[in-house]
């Protein structure tokens, strides 16, 4: 596809559907957040949603932005995000995956996604996947040393099922900085922490952590919070003050093992 000609449903160009902050962070964590923003373009008609859905838990990952912002700002860490809501993308999911681009979430139709043509797939796909992909690839690239972090959350209730866990520590086939994690979090009441929790990876839910890191045999880690805990700033803050100390003392153990 030609990138210099975009649909005009996107209002930005391409490489404004991914944001980069602190790029010459010195900490060797790379955080990202594939669901930052709930922003639907308004080419898309909030894909024929109302606006209490299209603003809801199913366009992004309430709370995640806030906690990953001041993760990088207390550990000088980049951050990378995407723009644009994944509903019109999942740039956690590649794109031969049927949850990159939903017609159902929970409950919830999802019409402007609903009998796409492959070449609409593909457009999306070109203008907002691949420019995310690419500017993490770059950010692991251009590091001497990067442990990945993404950073998620998740809802109290799901399908109508109450969820205990608060804290998700998820991992794929490397289990190192998880395993750390989980070790440093036993070590304290806050918060009720469960492995690989309320998601796993046999729910396709660690694609950037096989894409970026596995391969590489980089440190990594997917952290899911539940929603709930970030309603309001002192929660934000609780919670991302607990996850730095939890973070910096994993990696101190995995420190001292090598």
């Amino acid at each position: 596809m030609n990138l210099s000609t975009k649909p005009n449903w996107l209002p930005t160009l391409p490489e404004n559907v991914v944001d980069t902050q602190r790029p010459q962070g010195q900490s060797p964590v790379l955080l990202v957040c594939e669901h930052a923003s709930r922003f639907i373009p308004e080419g898309l008609s909030n894909l024929g949603l109302d606006e209490a859905a299209a603003q809801s838990h199913i366009a992004w990952d309430p709370g995640a932005m806030a906690v990953a912002e001041r993760l990088s700002g207390a550990l000088d860490a980049t951050l990378i995000t995407q723009k644009i809501s994944r509903l019109v993308y999942d740039c956690n999911r590649p794109p031969e995956s049927d949850q990159a681009i939903r017609d159902q979430s929970e409950v919830y139709n999802i019409p402007g996604n609903t009998g796409l043509s492959a070449a609409q797939r593909d457009e999306r796909t070109d203008y907002i996947y691949r420019p995310f992909q690419k500017e993490l690839a770059e950010a692991v690239k251009n590091r001497l040393q990067t442990v990945l972090v993404t950073i998620h959350s998740f809802t109290p209730v799901y399908n109508e099922k109450p969820r205990a866990v608060e804290v998700g520590i998820l991992h794929d086939s490397d289990s190192r900085l998880a395993d750390a994690m989980l070790n440093a979090a036993a070590k304290t009441p806050d918060f009720r922490v469960e492995r690989n929790a309320p998601y796993g990876p046999e729910d396709g839910v660690t694609h950037t952590l096989a894409e970026h890191a596995l391969p590489r045999g980089l440190l990594n880690v997917m952290i899911e919070l539940r929603n709930d805990l970030l309603a309001n700033e002192s929660g934000i803050e609780a919670i991302a003050t607990w996850l730095e100390n939890l973070l910096t003392s994993a990696l101190n153990e995995l420190d001292g093992d090598s």
